[in-house]
């Protein structure tokens, strides 16, 4: 199965303008009534950032909820020892991606036609690029 690689939509793509001259302006931090202003391009201050994150990584579940259990990391190595290239850069692997991100269907979460190896650095990129950019802006 050839890798897929993350098409960037148009509407996510940047104009040269956009990519020449960043986000200077530091915009009002989202949560109500808070008199402090962010960085650019982030959503919360540094004050209510942790706060935001931490309230997103409860929802989130454990790994082991997610079902990343005993039975996933066997079919993760074994997948790795198959498959030990990444996809994209062809170093070594270190992480067997869902292609099709899951969210929760064990069907495509255990679906091996819906995995590749990347190694880490490509895997952060793409996972970056499919929740928004580092730290689930937004």
């Amino acid at each position: 199965m050839q890798p897929i690689h993350p098409v960037t939509p148009i509407w996510r793509t940047k104009t040269t303008l956009e990519r020449q001259m960043p986000n200077l302006l530091k915009t009002a931090c989202k949560v109500p009534r808070c008199p402090n202003l962010t960085e650019p391009g982030q959503s919360y201050c540094t004050e209510h950032k942790a706060q935001h994150a931490k309230r997103l990584d409860a929802q989130r579940g454990t790994a082991a909820e997610r079902g990343y259990d005993s039975r996933w990391t066997k079919a993760r190595n074994a997948y790795i020892r198959a498959h030990p290239l990444c996809a994209y850069c062809q170093h070594q692997a270190d992480v067997v991606d869902h292609i099709i991100p899951h969210k929760g269907d064990k069907a495509l979460f255990w679906d091996s036609d819906n995995w590749q190896s990347l190694c880490k650095k490509c895997h952060g990129v793409k996972t970056a690029t499919e929740d928004g950019g580092f730290g689930h802006h937004g």
